[in-house]
């Protein structure tokens, strides 16, 4: 996860509110939902807001998502401070979390923090609740639990570090470097993020002396 600072809400959003002051999140239209999606994208660089997979590139490869489920707080579903953007991946992320409370959030700073990435594509829970949000979201703490995102994360973790000059068999002592390496790789080009940039920023962090 990487941290989500949430901007104003969408005009169109605030209109339809304004219009429908008994409204709720199922009777949007297109119109609404796609300024929502649009808005979320800009401010997560396009990365999905659980496990930062490259995302807003197809019409269908994300979609809105409540952080705080629908069911579980009915009062927020038309909170912007309450939505994200997903990606699509069956059995994880919005499709693993459905009506479960989630402990740890994209919107806090320690989501960065309290979860520990690897070089082998798996990933950590240093805290109960960031153990907790790894099972809801099924984010990879062991290729048992979700091979598929494991794999691609190893492989994507891996070119992205040798793309800026890091051999991951190797790792970097120098932290000047390294915290040139981190700067860059944090620095939104054209707005977006490459996929899993945190996690790698996570992974360099941990070299850190």
């Amino acid at each position: 996860m990487r941290k989500i600072v949430k901007s104003i809400e969408p005009d169109a959003l605030t209109i339809w509110k304004r219009q429908h002051p008994q409204g709720r999140y199922a009777d949007l239209s297109n119109v609404e939902r796609l300024a929502i999606r649009q808005a979320c994208l800009t401010e997560q660089y396009y990365l999905c807001a659980y496990c930062c997979k490259a995302v807003g590139h197809k019409p269908d490869d994300c979609m809105n998502e409540h952080v705080e489920a629908q069911d579980i707080a009915p009062q927020r579903v038309l909170d912007f401070n309450n939505i994200v953007v997903s990606c699509r991946t069956p059995n994880q992320c919005d499709a693993a979390h459905g009506s479960q409370p989630l402990p740890l959030t994209p919107f806090m700073a320690e989501c960065e923090t309290e979860l520990k990435f690897k070089l082998s594509g798996r990933v950590e829970g240093l805290t109960k609740r960031a153990k907790d949000a790894i099972t809801v979201l099924n984010l990879g703490e062991s290729e048992q639990s979700n091979r598929s995102l494991v794999e691609k994360r190893k492989q994507l973790v891996s070119s992205l570090l040798m793309v800026n000059g890091v051999d991951p068999d190797d790792g970097l002592e120098d932290d000047e470097l390294i915290n040139l390496v981190i700067a860059d790789i944090q620095q939104p080009k054209d707005g977006k993020l490459e996929a899993y940039a945190p996690v790698v920023v996570n992974i360099l962090s941990q070299w850190l002396s």
